[in-house]
């Protein structure tokens, strides 16, 4: 197994459709406890008893650097170190730029873009500590193409922004044994496009992709695994495309 011992803490990891459960279920499966945050009303704790004895639901919002910093402290408490992080937690909007108000802007940037500062900066005192450490940054093929199939402009700037912030924490901190490393996905089948598609939609779109379909949550979990894992040792500072062949470049 790739995370035996490893203790890993996944943000936005409750949705049993989404991308942070499945990162979630294939770490457990590789050895690794598993710390869920997400907000009450996602029950992070009953997305942690699903995965099995030994892992841990958290309720915090990434947006809240008091109830961050409270859910690093009780992982701490219980596990007295956190391995890996993944920044997963997220938020879209389907809007055009004139349209976006200020209140839009600051929902999607603080959830995607503070969130993932926030959390970062919870997590690397103990990683300097441990001299090791893996932030998985969940960014998205809209912060690289200009736009996606779902969010507006402030979701691809929030995300390219992660991508920036990511790239930044990994030449800060490559010396104290902390890898930074994004993971740009294409469109993922999961809750984020329920209803939002129609399935001549999702036809359409996936004729544009060069696999030919969308992509599972399972996917995007297993490049989690090997960013988190010593597979990737020598890997930091790098965007990984999972996007089906999307945008090739």
């Amino acid at each position: 197994m790739l995370l035996t011992n490893k203790i890993a803490l996944i943000t936005g990891g409750a949705g049993l459709n989404g991308l942070g459960f499945a990162t979630a279920r294939q770490m457990a499966a590789h050895g690794a406890r598993v710390v869920i945050v997400d907000l009450a009303s996602a029950e992070p704790a009953r997305a942690a008893a699903l995965l099995g004895e030994g892992h841990l639901g958290l309720v915090a919002s990434v947006t809240d650097k008091a109830a961050v910093d409270r859910a690093i402290s009780l992982t701490l408490e219980k596990f007295d170190r956190i391995d890996i992080l993944v920044n997963n937690a997220g938020i879209t909007q389907p809007r055009k730029t004139v349209d976006i108000t200020n209140a839009d802007y600051d929902a999607v940037l603080d959830v995607s873009l503070r969130g993932t500062l926030l959390c970062s900066q919870a997590v690397i005192p103990a990683m300097e500590r441990q001299g090791s450490g893996s932030i998985i940054c969940i960014s998205s093929v809209s912060a690289q193409r200009g736009g996606g199939i779902l969010g507006g402009p402030h979701y691809s700037a929030a995300k390219a922004g992660v991508l920036g912030l990511a790239r930044a924490m990994a030449r800060e901190f490559g010396k104290a044994g902390i890898r930074v490393n994004c993971i740009t996905p294409g469109l993922i089948g999961t809750d984020i496009i329920k209803g939002k598609l129609d399935e001549a939609q999702k036809a359409s779109i996936a004729e544009t992709i060069p696999m030919g379909r969308l992509g599972r949550p399972e996917e995007i979990a297993g490049a989690c695994v090997f960013l988190g894992s010593d597979l990737s040792s020598y890997c930091t500072g790098v965007t990984l495309d999972v996007n089906g062949g999307m945008l090739i470049h």
